[in-house]
């Protein structure tokens, strides 16, 4: 059977916040098969790591700096000195294989390489039943190339490490340590039911049009044949020029823009980042010409209601008792919530019920939805449910 903890800690010594917070987390667990651990940019993350290893030893651990804080059935672990929530799984019948490598080359490469490193970790030849992915922001889509090149078309839930001012500050991590651009994975070898829900929770406008230039990957440049800010602003009703630079970040929270995957199923949202002199907009995933792109819309109080709404979809998916809950939330969407993060707490408590849970928030989240492919996106949530 599952079993599951988690264990908190805002001390402003990093080793002591990584051993208080692994001490917790480790109560009731016979052995622990792997560690999610979420923390502050402000720590030593070292320093916590070594305090985690030696309150669980042996321990596979992976995770990744979040943005302001982390929810654990404690409640929203933050501090101005530092933060970490741990969440630890452990199943006799479990086998996880945690890999973590700097990016060498290619992102691309580093997947393949990381994918190699995960199964021999595991002591593995065949993919695993579902895989987590941590990653920067940035190329998280040819990191899960590389690794769909090794393993094929395997499910997999995950989000990019973030920091608290999009400065670059952020971190990935796992028990040999950190490092700020790269990726980290944990295959995952089980028996037991797994469900993942991927969602922005937006509603549809009749606002759309047809990508016709993009710069590189992520600069959307003309929608329609129109310079895409400029499109963009006719949309929404604004002056083109209120949204340059990070003012269209904030703007896009409420009104983001999104992709639909081929059956519909799935409108993988994708968040204008900053509006450029040209009128082009920089967004924070890969995008392709000839793709319908829709404008997105939600409520602050339909963010703050959505990760409840959520929670009872994925626990329907799963159709089984549920073990623990690991909850991906855009750092975006928090910003938006500000200080009513509270409400989104108690909401979530009331749902998941007595059941263990992590909650943290990324600047990218990864997931998929019934038989469509792994998809990372923006703004959006990853919530997963472990089977007992």
């Amino acid at each position: 059977m599952l079993g599951a903890n988690t264990g908190s800690s805002t001390n402003a010594n990093s080793f002591m916040a990584g051993k208080e917070a692994a001490a917790k987390a480790k109560v009731g667990l016979s052995s622990a098969k792997v560690a999610f651990v979420y923390a502050s940019v402000a720590y030593d993350l070292d320093q916590l790591l070594k305090g985690i290893s030696e309150e669980l030893p042996g321990v596979p651990v992976i995770g990744n700096t979040s943005f302001t804080g982390v929810i654990t059935p404690e409640g929203f672990i933050t501090g101005e000195s530092g933060f970490v929530g741990i969440l630890a799984l452990s199943d006799e019948d479990l086998v996880v294989g945690v890999a973590a490598l700097p990016k060498t080359g290619g992102a691309r490469t580093t997947g393949e390489e990381v994918a190699r490193k995960a199964l021999q970790s595991a002591g593995k030849t065949c993919p695993p039943d579902y895989f987590y992915m941590v990653a920067p922001p940035g190329e998280e889509e040819f990191f899960l190339k590389g690794i769909t090149d090794v393993i094929g078309r395997t499910p997999f839930f995950g989000g990019s490490a973030a920091d608290n001012s999009i400065s670059g500050e952020w971190k990935l991590f796992s028990e040999e340590g950190s490092f700020p651009d790269g990726i980290a994975v944990a295959f995952f070898y089980t028996s037991k039911p797994f469900a993942n829900y991927f969602t922005g929770a937006y509603h549809e406008t009749s606002d759309m049009g047809i990508i016709t230039k993009i710069d590189g990957n992520r600069k959307l440049v003309e929608i329609d044949g129109k310079p895409a800010l400029k499109k963009y602003a006719a949309w929404t009703g604004v002056d083109p020029d209120s949204l340059m630079g990070g003012a269209l970040l904030v703007a896009a929270i409420t009104s983001p823009l999104g992709v639909k995957d081929r059956l519909g199923d799935l409108v993988a949202i994708r968040h204008p980042m900053n509006g450029n002199d040209d009128y082009s907009m920089n967004i924070g995933n890969n995008l392709a010409v000839g793709t319908a792109i829709i404008r997105m819309e939600a409520t602050v109080d339909e963010l703050i209601s959505s990760p409840r709404d959520a929670i009872k979809i994925v626990k329907k998916k799963l159709s089984s008792p549920v073990g623990a809950f690991h909850l991906v939330h855009c750092g975006g969407r928090r910003a938006a919530i500000g200080d009513r993060i509270d409400e989104v707490v108690t909401q979530i408590k009331s749902e998941v019920g007595e059941v263990p849970f992590i909650c943290e928030f990324t600047f990218g989240e990864y997931g998929y939805e019934d038989d469509g492919n792994n998809t990372c996106g923006g703004l959006m949530l990853s919530f997963t449910a472990f089977g007992k």
